[in-house]
């Protein structure tokens, strides 16, 4: 087996993480099914002290240049977490609120750069006014969560995280922000009779997001091997054309990161009744903010449309 040497990993080093350890160049297990590769981190890079953790990479997607690259975590306090238990010793520290036992939940994934505590200061009062019980999902390596952020792996744990609650699937509802619209949109394939989707400044490519970061070479496969394995595991395209409930989308004209242009390909994709609100103001980081009535007021016509439909 040949071994990458640790000076390829330049762009590791260059965000101060450690090269990973002992990582096959060409084979990955996707090419053997009964091969593991396990790489190793120093955690003190990943927000956690004192430990090193090694996790099973059986996707090109958990490679650690994508999550180094990719992902953004920061540590942050969260008072009266919901811990949620994932594979190998992982735990998710997320959050619940529930104003009314009964009331839809809405359940809500993050973008990137941000953690739980932000949302629950931002947004469980104003989903609580809708008469919204809220969960918000944290991703490993984020907040208060152990272990590290790894794409593939993360999409793993979305089932665990949404059966952790112990509410009807018909009481659902699926929200999506930015990179968490990679996890929403997984969800449905899991939760197919979930009331209804939101996605907010969401990703119709996850793949065009990771190319801008990352080169195939630069993990050992060809262009080819890489689409393959995005179509496999983040097929939005197909996955939002299965999905026959209510989607609403939300998105700035002028997000400069994410553009208008995914929030049309996700909309035309979507296989059910579906909305597309565009605002004129804000960006990809202020929409909310400049935005913060009518986005809302969106969110309240889209959940009495849920009721309706679920009374109808």
């Amino acid at each position: 087996m040949q071994l990458v040497h640790k000076g390829e990993f330049r762009g590791l080093r260059n965000r101060g993480l450690p090269a990973p350890a002992r990582v096959p160049r060409r084979d990955y297990p996707y090419r053997q099914a009964d091969h593991i590769i396990l790489h190793r981190f120093r955690s003190s890079h990943l927000r956690e002290e004192s430990r090193i953790y090694w996790f099973q990479m059986t996707s090109i997607l958990d490679h650690p240049l994508i999550s180094a690259r990719y992902f953004f975590p920061r540590r942050e306090g969260l008072a009266g977490p919901f811990m949620v238990e994932c594979g190998g010793d992982v735990r998710l520290a997320c959050y619940h609120h529930i104003v009314q036992p009964g009331a839809k939940t809405l359940v809500h994934f993050h973008g990137n750069g941000e953690v739980v505590a932000d949302c629950v200061a931002t947004l469980a009062q104003p989903f609580a006014a809708l008469g919204l019980n809220s969960f918000f999902a944290e991703y490993r390596g984020y907040g208060l969560s152990s272990g590290v952020p790894a794409l593939a792996v993360m999409l793993d744990d979305v089932p665990s995280i949404i059966q952790a609650l112990g509410v009807p699937e018909r009481d659902l509802v699926l929200f999506g922000r930015s990179v968490g619209s990679i996890y929403a949109i997984h969800a449905t394939a899991h939760f197919p009779n979930v009331a209804g989707l939101v996605i907010e400044s969401g990703v119709a490519d996850p793949l065009e997001r990771l190319l801008l970061r990352v080169r195939p070479e630069e993990l050992g496969v060809t262009m080819k091997e890489l689409e393959e394995e995005a179509t496999k595991r983040l097929n939005h395209r197909q996955l939002l054309a299965d999905f026959k409930r209510p989607s609403l989308f939300l998105h700035a004209r002028h997000d400069d990161l994410v553009p208008l242009d995914n929030a049309e390909r996700l909309h035309a994709w979507a296989g059910g009744p579906k909305s597309l609100e565009v605002f004129e103001r804000g960006d990809h980081n202020s929409i909310l903010l400049v935005n913060f009535a009518t986005y809302m007021s969106k969110v309240k016509e889209f959940v009495d449309f849920l009721d309706r439909r679920s009374h109808g």
